[in-house]
């Protein structure tokens, strides 16, 4: 299925859920017009939870790999917001992965299941096996399994806390070989919001994160102030960056005045890190 991309190409910037089941009931007539695809989370009929066999209840990763001979075996999965109702799909979602795939990047963006018809239980089992699909798939991509992003704007960037919190090991014995594998994420970037705490959170273990928001958007910067606060106490790696003017919802903003510089300084944060073979 190659289903928002092709959307994306119509000039549709936001993907709601009543848009992706007609998406996908029309996708005959689009074939073989974009280069991206998709690799389902799950095969067909043994998506967990699922509340039916529809297009709405199959998750999925839509790869968008960097131009040849570019790629650095770095990749990132991205989660764009949406108010657990839709998809900011361009603004967070391509435009954040065609920017990652200048870096040497491999990006797959998630589509995640969506409100009413699923709730965080559902979001989050999607966000771990993302992590573990494409560490499963690591040798065909060409990338370190060590080395995965899970990068999340709004509701995306509380999903991404909600996947570090629940991520683990995998199971040695499941019959699944993906379930085996670990689903923590090596790096975190968190887009205007914070997320919730959940029980049991360890923000001590959590993977370097990269907090960024707007002071203007004052709910997602006093949250993200708040995280930094707790994970800088806890030990953990974390830098964040508020900016002075603005509002919610910016994503990449290349030629925006107020925010253009944040991707250059999240590549900052990961070449410090050693994410890029930079000194750690």
């Amino acid at each position: 299925m190659m289903i928002f991309p092709l959307l994306i190409k119509k000039g549709i910037k936001a993907i709601s859920y009543q848009l992706l089941l007609a998406a996908a009931l029309s996708f005959a007539a689009f074939v073989g017009e974009a280069a991206n695809y998709n690799i389902p989370l799950w095969d067909a009929g043994k998506v967990p939870g699922a509340a039916g066999d529809g297009p709405l209840d199959a998750p999925f990763l839509t790869v968008f790999e960097p131009p040849p001979g570019k790629a650095n075996g770095t990749a990132v999965i991205i989660a764009p917001g949406g108010s657990n109702i839709m998809l900011m799909y361009g603004l967070e979602g391509i435009e954040v992965a065609e920017r990652m795939n200048d870096w040497g990047v491999t990006a797959f963006v998630l589509t995640y299941r969506l409100n009413p018809r699923y709730g965080d239980p559902a979001r989050v089992a999607d966000g771990n096996r993302a992590m573990r699909l494409v560490r499963s798939r690591a040798e065909e991509f060409k990338i370190d399994p060590n080395k995965i992003i899970f990068a999340g704007f709004s509701a995306g960037s509380s999903l991404a806390r909600s996947v570090a919190a629940a991520s683990g090991p995998g199971d040695t014995t499941a019959q699944d070989p993906v379930e085996r594998l670990d689903s923590k994420p090596n790096y975190l970037l968190m887009v205007y919001s914070a997320g919730r705490p959940t029980p049991g959170e360890k923000l001590k273990e959590f993977p370097p994160t990269f907090l960024l928001a707007a002071a203007h958007d004052a709910g997602a910067a006093n949250a993200s102030a708040q995280l930094f606060l707790d994970m800088n106490r806890a030990g953990a790696v974390v830098e964040i960056h508020l900016y002075q003017k603005g509002r919610h919802g910016f994503g990449a903003a290349t030629t925006s005045p107020e925010f253009s510089p944040w991707m250059d300084q999240f590549k900052h944060f990961l070449k410090i890190g050693g994410f890029f073979g930079g000194s750690k």
